[in-house]
């Protein structure tokens, strides 16, 4: 297994709600890791990705967030501040992912740090095209992604 995960989550079939995963999709092309990171398309999978991401060390999520604020707002949550992100949501794949954090606590070989990252989306319904509000977020969440793993992968490099 990788040592760094970068999983983007979401539902591409529901416009906004797959900016994760079209994230992903650019950091991919945008990048070239070393094997020890791995960038995922978690899609809806929630408890299934726990195979993926098992022995993982430095775990990121990009997702789009369903919090108070305007569309396009960028967030990012570590340590404690998951729980506050976690608490309220309400879809499917959320709640999978905030179950595969308390399992992945309670393993023989946890993940020693957590970043989940993201946008508010505009529109979640049936459609399989990002807002153009959103599409043009993925770039700079890219760009903080990119930013997160790069000091991740320097600090595996020492």
């Amino acid at each position: 297994m990788a040592d760094i995960s970068v999983v983007g989550i979401g539902n591409i079939i529901m416009q906004d709600e797959g900016f994760g995963v079209r994230c992903a999709e650019y950091l991919q092309q945008i990048t070239n890791y070393p094997e020890c990171v791995q960038i995922i398309d978690g899609g809806t999978l929630g408890m299934d990705l726990m195979p993926y991401i098992a022995g993982t060390k430095k775990l990121l999520f990009i997702d789009a967030m369903d919090i108070d604020g305007n569309v396009g707002d960028f967030y990012q949550f570590t340590g404690d501040e998951l729980n506050a992100y976690f608490k309220n949501k309400m879809s499917v794949h959320d709640l999978g992912v905030n179950d595969m954090l308390a399992v992945l606590k309670l393993t023989d070989n946890p993940v020693d740090e957590i970043v989940v990252m993201g946008i508010k989306p505009q529109v979640v319904s049936m459609g399989v095209n990002l807002t153009p509000a959103v599409a043009a977020k993925i770039p700079q969440v890219a760009q903080k992604a990119k930013e997160v793993v790069d000091k991740w992968v320097a600090q595996y490099q020492k």
